[in-house]
């Protein structure tokens, strides 16, 4: 059976609680799943997840997965394309938006000042 999102109406979200920090990622980088979840070893499902990262968080080598990812920056500053010490990289301001295909390679990550991510993650219908 499909993993599916549930009908969810507006409501407020909290913003304290229901965080974690996502496998393999530093302690720094907290996700909150809004809707759905991935089956990534049968490749289906969707999500909807809010990611942020504390200040001067970073990652150290880039990713890469078998799914759609589309990612719109809420707020704060993200650096794409640092080295292992955290330097260097292309930023990016609030209001800005990628959609990467699966397989493709991305990041590393940073953020001086903390960032919030809003990330759709899917699979090709089969």
């Amino acid at each position: 059976m499909p993993v599916q999102k549930s009908h969810d109406e507006f409501y407020t979200l909290d913003m304290q609680s229901g965080w974690e920090t996502p496998p393999n990622y530093p302690s720094g980088i907290k996700q909150k799943i809004l809707s759905g979840a991935l089956d990534e070893p049968n490749h289906r499902g969707s999500r909807t997840r809010l990611l942020k990262f504390d200040p001067g968080t970073f990652t150290t080598v880039p990713f890469v997965h078998e799914y759609w990812e589309e990612v719109f920056l809420v707020s704060g500053d993200l650096t794409v394309g640092n080295d292992k010490q955290g330097k260097g990289g292309q930023g990016f301001a609030p209001f800005t938006y990628a959609s990467r295909p699966p397989g493709a390679v991305h990041g590393p990550f940073k953020s001086e000042g903390g960032c919030l991510l809003l990330e759709i993650h899917y699979f090709d219908p089969a």
